[in-house]
């Protein structure tokens, strides 16, 4: 039997039993690399600090109202020079006697001009109220793209005013005076023949915003420049159809032209998208 003195030294002489080594994955530890993924994150996050749902409430409120006082003022100050807007606006329709077939009738004309026009003037201030509302809440990926979209939206609206008042109008005002001209005299409602023009003006405004609408598809991903493109043929029939429904005249010209022009601006936005690389 081996003693205990002789075990210890046989387990003494033994050698140590080595562990497998884990190899670890290696770190990253350059600052670029730490500075691109802090980046990647930092742009998905809003910078300012979250508000609470009464804060919200409050600076809605704060906003609604200097938005709302600058379509007043905005008013007021077309009102007092709502002759020469009127005038303006009469510009297209050579050829045309306008009446005033009701007492106060041009009197709630100039409170509508001057409504529409001063919406169109005070329009800058208070797209700057909605965007500092909604500009807490974005991230600073999303900021990026908020000055294009605000500047080509607005470009795109002033464009159709354009438009609107150099081509629209005048073709359908130039249908309807030549038809039956040598038969009846034209004279018109004052307050029928703006409720058109405004109408006209503001809805071809409103159909020029196609390419912001596919800016804002492209760049949230829902669709594609090429998904875009393989449904012209929807698009066209359905650009026929919009000017046929914003267009507040019956006749082709008007329509044919407004429906152009959109398809024009659609086969535009998506030259954009795929620009951008949707």
């Amino acid at each position: 039997m081996t003693s205990a003195p002789e075990l210890e030294t046989v387990v003494d002489n033994q050698p140590p039993t080595s562990l497998p080594e884990v190899s670890e994955p290696p770190l990253d530890s350059s600052p670029s690399g730490n500075r691109g993924n802090a980046g990647e994150i930092n742009d998905e996050l809003p910078d300012d600090v979250e508000m609470s749902l009464f804060e919200h409430l409050e600076e809605l409120r704060r906003r609604i109202f200097y938005a709302l006082a600058a379509i007043v003022v905005g008013m007021i100050g077309c009102f007092s020079q709502v002759n020469g807007i009127v005038k303006l606006l009469e510009v297209p329709a050579q050829g045309a006697k306008f009446l005033q077939l009701a007492p106060g009738e041009y009197f709630f004309v100039s409170l509508k001009v001057a409504g529409y026009s001063g919406l169109l003037v005070a329009s800058p201030f208070v797209l700057y109220q909605i965007i500092q509302f909604v500009l807490p809440g974005l991230t600073r990926k999303e900021r990026r793209f908020l000055a294009p979209i605000v500047f080509g939206s607005t470009f795109l609206f002033a464009a159709g005013l354009v438009f609107a008042y150099v081509a629209l109008i005048p073709a359908a005002l130039n249908f309807f005076i030549n038809y039956g001209g040598d038969v009846v005299e034209q004279l018109w409602s004052i307050d029928r023949y703006f409720e058109f023009v405004l109408l006209l003006l503001f809805s071809t405004g409103l159909a020029f915003q196609v390419p912001v609408i596919q800016m804002l598809l492209g760049l949230l991903g829902i669709v594609s420049g090429q998904q875009m493109l393989a449904g012209w043929r929807t698009v066209v029939l359905g650009a026929v159809i919009l000017g046929a429904v914003l267009t507040p005249s019956t006749d082709p010209l008007t329509q044919s032209l407004l429906g152009g022009a959109v398809i024009l601006l659609y086969f535009g936005g998506i030259g954009l998208v795929l620009l951008l690389g949707r």
